[in-house]
């Protein structure tokens, strides 16, 4: 005998979901858009890494571009001291000190001009020396930056032989070394950016070694050892 369905058992039925195809339907839909949503999210972010570093890249009057001038300038005076050093002395170890100093910043230089260069930056500044330091006032003395040498102690250098060549190298260069670990400790603490960063670090490690080779041989050369 055949039943025929009562009224709310075909209501139920007309209620219930087919979710069969529909289902099947859905599921492929959601997977798309989930797809699609990772694809777009991945391009954002690539597009954001790109734009990025454009952004950040240091600009005309920032910390990093003025502390690369201006230590590019106070590394070319420790280059022209210590090739006169190398020329003149007749200490080996003054010369293989003078030679080391010589090709490290020059190297350092390099580097500083290369990376001006990568962001479209001029070698030089219109702004006073160590502008980029704050509360820098009196660090500048006759337009000459930390531990520079004068025009006269230069002179004085170039003349000198000897002894007193080796000495008057000697305590120019360690006089240098302080002023410049001076300047590349504050642009460790104030440049945000890694590679600077990283060379201010590099120059700090160095010539505070180098300071301690100098401090030997002052008093080898002295005789105070």
């Amino acid at each position: 005998m055949t039943s025929v369905p009562t009224e709310s058992e075909t209501a139920a039925e007309a209620a219930a979901p087919d979710d069969t195809p529909t289902a099947g339907r859905g599921g492929r839909r959601g997977w798309l858009l989930a797809i699609a949503a990772l694809f777009v999210g991945a391009l954002l972010g690539l597009g954001v890494g790109l734009l990025v570093p454009r952004l950040t890249t240091p600009g005309d009057d920032s910390v990093e571009a003025g502390f690369l001038r201006d230590m590019a300038v106070h590394h070319a005076q420790a280059v022209e001291m210590s090739m006169i050093a190398h020329e003149k002395s007749d200490n080996p170890e003054i010369v293989y000190l003078a030679s080391d100093i010589a090709l490290t910043q020059h190297g350092q230089i390099g580097y500083m001009q290369a990376w001006l260069r990568d962001w479209h930056l001029s070698p030089t500044s219109t702004q006073e020396p160590m502008a980029w330091m704050p509360d820098s006032a009196g660090s500048v003395v006759n337009g000459l930056m930390p531990g520079m040498a004068t025009p006269e102690q230069l002179a004085d250098l170039r003349k000198a032989t000897g002894k007193d060549l080796d000495v008057q190298y000697l305590t120019l260069m360690r006089q240098h070394h302080l002023g410049g670990i001076h300047m590349a400790q504050e642009a460790q603490k104030l440049s945000h950016n890694s590679d600077v960063k990283w060379l201010a670090g590099t120059m700090v490690t160095s010539q505070q070694g180098e300071i301690t080779v100098i401090d030997n041989l002052l008093k080898k050369i002295q005789g105070t050892e």
